[in-house]
């Protein structure tokens, strides 16, 4: 809101983020970027979707998980960890397979 309890358009919400990221040593980003970080870190760490939905002002779900939750290479490590895990787990020998009196074809 401006002094006079206006809401502010486009143009002077970016002013005013920018310049509160300069006076803190910020780097400027893009305010849409800025959205889809906190989605982001919020769905993270454990935010159901339908309450990042209702922040995000969208009455459908899959609208916010597309435009605005946006993992990165550190957020995919995870599921990188336990596949490298799965590589990791001893296969039994093929030969202790086999019971007594089969036949191996």
């Amino acid at each position: 809101m401006d002094g006079l309890g206006r809401a502010l358009n486009g143009r002077q919400l970016r002013e005013r983020a920018y310049k509160i990221m300069d006076e803190h040593g910020l780097r400027r980003v893009r305010l849409y970027d800025a959205r889809a970080s906190c989605f982001t870190y919020l769905a993270n760490n454990g935010v159901p979707d339908h309450l990042l939905a209702r922040w995000a002002g969208h009455t459908n779900v899959r609208t916010t998980k597309h435009w605005y939750v946006k993992p990165d290479v550190e957020d995919l490590r995870p599921a990188a960890d336990t596949w490298g895990g799965l590589a990791s787990v001893s296969t039994p020998d093929p030969a202790e397979s086999v019971r007594c009196g089969s036949v191996s074809g």
